[in-house]
């Protein structure tokens, strides 16, 4: 692992055969570029390892060791154990699996708490239990700065709070709540603390056992890697769930339990690259590079623009929600998409927030994400165009 802060920034993109191109990719929210060491390890397994597993020959023998090795990797990213991982088609397959187990021991009024800054894919599985199960949904505040409302999350636990589900990081404004201060709350009533870590994954390090939630869930094709989910849960908690699978299935790892069918080994394979990757460079490197793009970013943000959310980079990761007076969201990211740059627009799944800004529901807002592979020109590029769109 790198020990320096610097991060040498063109080693980085030649490591990335997508990024040699004019277009500035400042839409890696919705999953990231990946290095070419990533799509290798994909197409070796293919060429060497394909197989299924169990059996005594050669290459079923490789996968064996691959799943393996990659249940290790997810555990040394996340910080468990790796009988407390399980791989999944998504983030929102494996949520939706994994709040289906747990709901076996729901009842008629236990409540479960989401937040305004959740990704839909932290609250629609907790809403539908609420139609199936008659449980009940609250939303925590965000305040006007776009924060966890930390007082309003206190006034609504109870003695029948069973949940708190929260955003690592918001995948909208960039918001990245106390994480710490969270857990205390949730665990001082009794409930679980359910963390959806899918935008801060590429942003910085995972630390489950210091952070004591009790289920988190990342996507690794938002750090870097293939289209895939990544949970992870408590040990016992894992274990005193009844999973939904076949029964032929292994129970051991408790966490393979919830993994339904056979995995998809080369993407398990493109897992691992990533995650090698991002250890090569170091955290400390991307953290600190992120983190000057980002007040870069903000610096330059022209004043007629209407930033959603933190006006510094304290307190979120370097993505930024804003709306262009005069412009729909679409057509700003149209009007970008000109210049070659690359910006999303819309809700992004975060329904709540957009409602809590008074946004047009699916016009939403424009957001620009920055990831470590992203440079110093790439943002003066989007600040210029902004500059135009503005005069």
């Amino acid at each position: 692992m790198s020990t320096s802060a610097a991060l040498d920034i063109a080693a980085v993109r030649a490591r990335f055969t997508a990024l040699q191109r004019p277009l500035a990719f400042f839409d890696s929210p919705g999953g990231t570029q990946c290095p070419d060491e990533v799509i290798d390890a994909i197409s070796t397994y293919f060429r060497e390892s394909n197989a299924n597993v169990g059996a005594p020959y050669e290459t079923s023998r490789r996968t064996d060791e691959l799943i393996e090795h990659a249940r290790q990797r997810a555990a040394d990213f996340l910080g468990c154990g790796a009988d407390e991982v399980a791989f999944g088609p998504s983030m929102t397959g494996l949520n939706f699996l994994l709040t289906r187990a747990f709901a076996r021991e729901l009842r008629p009024g236990d409540e479960v708490l989401v937040t305004k800054l959740d990704h839909d894919a932290n609250v629609a599985p907790w809403l539908e239990l609420q139609h199936d199960l008659g449980i009940v949904v609250r939303f925590v505040e965000v305040t006007d700065d776009m924060t966890l409302d930390y007082d309003d999350l206190a006034r609504q636990l109870s003695d029948r709070s069973r949940v708190v589900a929260f955003p690592v990081a918001a995948n909208s404004v960039g918001t990245a709540p106390d994480v710490s201060r969270i857990v205390e709350l949730a665990h001082s009533a009794g409930a679980l603390a359910w963390a959806d870590a899918v935008h801060y994954a590429p942003h910085g390090p995972i630390d489950v056992a210091a952070w004591d939630v009790d289920v988190l869930i990342c996507s690794p094709y938002k750090f870097f890697g293939p289209h895939l989910g990544l949970a992870f849960g408590k040990r016992d908690l894992l274990s005193s769930w009844r999973p939904y699978k076949v029964r032929p299935a292994a129970n051991e790892p408790v966490g393979s339990r919830f993994e339904l069918g056979t995995l998809p080994h080369e993407l398990l394979a493109g897992f691992v690259a990533a995650v090698d990757y991002i250890d090569s460079l170091g955290w400390e490197a991307i953290t600190r590079h992120e983190r000057e793009l980002g007040e870069r970013f903000l610096a330059g943000l022209p004043e007629r623009i209407e930033l959603h959310g933190l006006p510094t980079m304290t307190g979120r990761v370097p993505t930024f929600s804003f709306s262009v007076p005069g412009l729909s969201a679409e057509e700003t990211a149209e009007r970008l998409a000109e210049r070659d740059l690359a910006v999303w627009w819309g809700n992004y799944y975060a329904l709540e927030t957009m409602n809590r800004l008074g946004l047009d529901p699916e016009d939403g807002a424009v957001r620009a994400g920055i990831v470590h592979f992203n440079t110093e020109d790439e943002v003066d590029r989007l600040l210029a165009a902004l500059r135009d769109l503005t005069d």
